[in-house]
């Protein structure tokens, strides 16, 4: 499935791998925008697979006209070994009918990698959250049991809201009573499925969430990638100038110009 882009074999053992869930407003995607451009990251390679819909394209990262013109694919993979880190970008939606083969082939890339953890950027549409969930922050996170047990303490210090269990739409169609609670994440593509997979098959992986609608989801990847630094604190290194980079792909984010000749 990874293909290396090098001469050798890039080492990911230990790194954590921070991905997009392609959902509602593209915010885990243009999240991981944000980390790859600030922290100029080098690709290292990308994900071969007929899970995704096929797509190529300019360099979004590009710095001038010299790399402008590099091909760049639905699913490749950047890393900064310096902050032990590295970033999974996709950026073709995944093939309704191959969702859970795609989240098995990720995991099993994952396992063999040697990631400590994975962290999962993704979104759920507003107009869908129940009443307690219109309460306070829009972010919400999700744990794996494997990775509460070496990071629960600092989920609390951060004071974070896990993301809440609801009761059934459709609670007369359940055997067992409407007083079942379930996971919902409407909007959020493969974020549930891989959550679920994650945790029965013991993989450190965790869930950073935003609700929203679709739009200008700008300010919500800002939100979402500043609630992960609150944890990485990636940014806090003194050579950084503390803020996010704008890459050059969102210039064209929502179409270009309107021609003047038609005035």
């Amino acid at each position: 499935m990874f293909i290396t882009s090098e001469n050798a074999t890039p080492v990911f053992k230990d790194l954590t791998l921070v991905m997009p869930a392609v959902a509602v407003g593209n915010v885990g995607q243009l999240a991981v925008d944000l980390l790859i451009s600030t922290f100029n990251l080098p690709r290292v390679g990308y994900l071969h697979t007929d899970c995704l819909i096929p797509m190529a394209g300019n360099n979004p990262y590009a710095t001038g006209k010299d790399d402008a013109g590099e091909l760049h694919t639905a699913a490749e993979v950047y890393t900064a070994p310096e902050l032990k880190l590295a970033v999974l970008q996709i950026r073709a939606p995944v093939v309704k009918s191959k969702s859970r083969r795609f989240r098995q082939l990720l995991l099993s890339w994952i396992k063999a990698s040697g990631f400590s953890r994975t962290l999962v950027l993704s979104s759920s549409h507003a107009y869908q959250r129940d009443d307690q969930q219109l309460q306070g922050t829009p972010l919400r996170y999700l744990v794996t049991p494997s990775l509460l047990k070496t990071s629960g303490d600092a989920f609390k210090e951060l004071g974070w809201r896990e993301m809440e269990k609801r009761a059934p739409l459709c609670p007369e169609r359940l055997d067992t009573g409407a007083e079942e609670e379930r996971l919902y994440v409407p909007g959020g593509g493969i974020t549930k499925g891989l959550y679920m997979d994650s945790c029965t098959e013991d993989v450190p992986l965790a869930v950073l969430l935003v609700f929203c609608s679709e739009g200008d989801n700008v300010p919500d990847a800002m939100a979402l990638v500043s609630h992960l630094d609150d944890w990485l604190h990636l940014l806090d290194n003194p050579n950084r100038e503390g803020k996010w980079k704008i890459p050059t792909s969102w210039n064209l984010l929502f179409g270009s110009g309107i021609p003047p000749a038609i005035f």
